[in-house]
Protein backbone atom coordinates (compact mmCIF):
# COMPACT_ATOMS: atom_id res chain seq x y z
CA UNK A 1 0.00 0.00 0.00
CA UNK A 2 1.38 3.80 -0.99
CA UNK A 3 1.31 6.16 1.58
CA UNK A 4 -1.91 7.87 0.24
CA UNK A 5 -3.40 5.06 1.11
CA UNK A 6 -2.26 4.76 4.56
CA UNK A 7 -2.86 8.60 4.97
CA UNK A 8 -6.43 7.97 4.21
CA UNK A 9 -6.82 4.53 6.01
CA UNK A 10 -5.12 6.12 9.38
CA UNK A 11 -6.26 10.03 9.39
CA UNK A 12 -2.80 10.58 9.28
CA UNK A 13 -0.94 13.03 6.99
CA UNK A 14 2.03 11.84 4.72
CA UNK A 15 3.76 13.77 6.42
CA UNK A 16 3.55 12.58 9.90
CA UNK A 17 4.01 8.96 8.57
CA UNK A 18 7.14 9.72 7.61
CA UNK A 19 7.81 11.47 10.61
CA UNK A 20 6.93 8.59 12.70
CA UNK A 21 9.07 6.13 10.53
CA UNK A 22 12.46 8.10 10.39
CA UNK A 23 12.11 8.48 14.52
CA UNK A 24 12.27 4.84 14.13
CA UNK A 25 8.60 4.52 15.95
CA UNK A 26 7.18 2.08 13.47
CA UNK A 27 8.18 -0.81 12.05
CA UNK A 28 10.43 0.53 8.81
CA UNK A 29 7.96 -0.26 5.44
CA UNK A 30 9.51 -1.87 2.61
CA UNK A 31 10.95 -0.83 0.01
CA UNK A 32 10.05 -2.02 -3.63
CA UNK A 33 12.38 -1.99 -6.52
CA UNK A 34 12.16 1.86 -7.51
CA UNK A 35 12.55 2.41 -4.12
CA UNK A 36 9.01 4.19 -2.87
CA UNK A 37 7.54 2.38 0.54
CA UNK A 38 5.03 -0.06 0.91
CA UNK A 39 3.13 -0.30 3.62
CA UNK A 40 1.98 -3.25 5.14
CA UNK A 41 -1.30 -4.61 7.86
CA UNK A 42 0.98 -4.03 10.37
CA UNK A 43 2.38 -0.93 9.59
CA UNK A 44 -1.12 0.31 9.65
CA UNK A 45 -1.69 -1.05 12.34
CA UNK A 46 0.98 0.51 14.09
CA UNK A 47 0.14 3.64 12.94
CA UNK A 48 -3.44 3.81 14.27
CA UNK A 49 -2.13 2.31 17.86
CA UNK A 50 -0.25 5.67 17.85
CA UNK A 51 -2.82 8.33 16.33
CA UNK A 52 -5.26 6.50 18.47
CA UNK A 53 -2.96 7.02 21.54
CA UNK A 54 -2.04 10.51 21.01
CA UNK A 55 -5.42 11.55 21.00
CA UNK A 56 -5.84 10.30 24.52
CA UNK A 57 -2.89 12.48 25.62
CA UNK A 58 0.30 10.19 25.19
CA UNK A 59 3.33 11.48 23.78
CA UNK A 60 5.47 10.06 21.40
CA UNK A 61 7.93 7.93 23.80
CA UNK A 62 4.64 6.66 25.38
CA UNK A 63 3.84 5.72 21.90
CA UNK A 64 6.40 3.74 21.51
CA UNK A 65 6.37 1.89 24.59
CA UNK A 66 2.17 0.95 23.71
CA UNK A 67 4.04 -0.11 20.49
CA UNK A 68 6.26 -2.09 22.10
CA UNK A 69 3.96 -3.61 24.22
CA UNK A 70 1.61 -4.26 21.69
CA UNK A 71 4.57 -6.26 19.88
CA UNK A 72 5.36 -8.36 22.95
CA UNK A 73 3.13 -11.16 23.15
CA UNK A 74 4.74 -11.92 26.68
CA UNK A 75 3.15 -8.59 27.73
CA UNK A 76 1.76 -8.19 30.90
CA UNK A 77 -2.08 -6.28 30.96
CA UNK A 78 -1.09 -5.01 34.50
CA UNK A 79 1.87 -3.32 33.05
CA UNK A 80 -0.41 -1.30 30.37
CA UNK A 81 -3.17 -0.51 32.95
CA UNK A 82 -0.52 0.75 35.05
CA UNK A 83 0.78 3.68 31.89
CA UNK A 84 -2.68 3.97 31.36
CA UNK A 85 -3.37 4.98 35.16
CA UNK A 86 -0.45 6.86 35.04
CA UNK A 87 -1.62 8.72 31.79
CA UNK A 88 -5.06 9.18 33.50
CA UNK A 89 -3.13 10.77 37.02
CA UNK A 90 -1.60 13.26 34.48
CA UNK A 91 -4.67 14.16 32.74
CA UNK A 92 -6.55 14.95 36.58
CA UNK A 93 -3.64 17.25 37.08
CA UNK A 94 -3.55 18.88 34.08
CA UNK A 95 -7.46 19.44 34.33
CA UNK A 96 -7.00 20.91 38.35
CA UNK A 97 -4.52 23.49 36.81
CA UNK A 98 -6.70 24.58 34.14
CA UNK A 99 -9.54 24.47 36.26
CA UNK A 100 -7.56 26.78 38.84
CA UNK A 101 -6.48 28.90 35.89
CA UNK A 102 -10.22 29.31 34.63
CA UNK A 103 -11.27 30.66 38.08
CA UNK A 104 -9.12 33.15 38.77
CA UNK A 105 -9.29 34.62 34.98
CA UNK A 106 -13.30 34.63 35.82
CA UNK A 107 -12.68 36.26 38.89
CA UNK A 108 -10.74 38.78 37.36
CA UNK A 109 -13.00 39.08 34.45
CA UNK A 110 -16.06 39.93 36.72
CA UNK A 111 -14.34 42.57 38.48
CA UNK A 112 -13.34 44.59 35.39
CA UNK A 113 -16.21 46.90 34.37
CA UNK A 114 -14.65 46.48 30.71
CA UNK A 115 -15.53 50.65 30.15
CA UNK A 116 -13.13 53.49 28.28
CA UNK A 117 -11.33 53.59 31.93
CA UNK A 118 -7.46 53.05 32.24
CA UNK A 119 -8.09 51.21 35.50
CA UNK A 120 -8.41 47.33 34.57
CA UNK A 121 -8.42 45.09 37.43
CA UNK A 122 -7.87 42.08 35.14
CA UNK A 123 -3.97 43.81 34.44
CA UNK A 124 -3.49 44.78 38.25
CA UNK A 125 -4.66 41.48 39.64
CA UNK A 126 -2.15 39.33 36.68
CA UNK A 127 0.68 41.99 37.71
CA UNK A 128 -0.27 41.09 41.48
CA UNK A 129 -0.14 37.09 40.32
CA UNK A 130 3.26 37.75 38.24
CA UNK A 131 5.20 39.44 41.81
CA UNK A 132 3.80 36.71 43.69
CA UNK A 133 4.89 34.06 41.62
CA UNK A 134 8.62 35.75 41.34
CA UNK A 135 8.26 35.95 45.41
CA UNK A 136 8.25 31.89 45.36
Amino acid sequence: MNISEVARLTGLTAKTIRFYEDKGVITPPSRSSNGYRYYSQTNIDELLLIRRSRLVGFNLDECRELLDFSRDPQRKSADVKAKAEQKLAEIDHKIAELMEMKTTLEALTVQCPGDDSARCPIIEGLCRHANQGSKE
